[in-house]
Formats: structure tokens, sequence, C-alpha cells
């Protein structure tokens, strides 16, 4: 069956970033794939996690830095990204922020991204 998605669902994120999930748990429902456009601004980070998802990541514009087990890694605009469900990673932008499409198996969800306080 078809279903059309009208329109993401923004999802508030304290530091200026701007999640908008359009296919996921929260707006369609669906527990198997998430997918989000993000925006963060330059400075903006967040907190180590390491999910029970894998997470494919295109960015769009500017840069997403992510640091990991084996260092860190800059992904540029036009570039992607997958890390493995279990590995710890942590995620901020570049100097000129990052726009970005996020694609999580299973769906994205703050129970199983096991962030860090």
């Amino acid at each position: 069956m078809v279903r059309r998605i009208d329109g993401p669902t923004r999802i508030p994120v304290p530091g200026g970033k701007v999640i908008d999930e359009y296919v996921g748990r929260v707006n369609s429902g669906d527990e198997q794939v998430s997918i989000a456009h993000m925006v963060a601004p330059p400075g903006w980070e967040e907190p180590a996690q390491t999910p029970e998802f894998a997470e494919y990541t295109l960015v769009l514009k500017g840069s997403v830095v992510v640091e990991h087990e084996d260092g860190t890694t800059v992904v540029e605009a036009g570039q992607a990204f997958v890390s493995e469900p279990g590995e710890k990673i942590r995620y901020s932008s570049g100097p000129s922020g990052a726009e970005y499409v996020a694609v999580c198996l299973p769906a994205f969800s703050p129970d199983t991204a096991n962030r860090e306080e």
C-alpha cells in the first residue's frame, strides 16, 4: 500500500539543531526505519552515544564531524557516512553548520540511542 506523507514532524532538541522527521516513530508510526532532515548551526554538538541502530547520513551542506573509536572523520557536503549499531559516536557540526538527511535502521528512538549524560 502506498502512503503519502504530507510533511514532517519537527522534533525539539537542545542546541539549536532542527530535526524534521518524515518517516519514523513520531511522524508516520514506522518502527523499521526513520528518515529525517536536519539542520545544525555552527558550533552545535551532542553527547556521545552508542546507538542500537545503524545510521546512514548524507550531508547536503556544510559538514558533520563524527568522533569515533578510530578517531575523527569530517564529512563534507556531497559525502555520506555510516555508523553501525553498538559503535560509540559523537556528532558535531563544522564551522559553517550542517544540513543533512539521516536514515536509521531500525527507526531512531531516544531509548535506543543510548546517549551519555
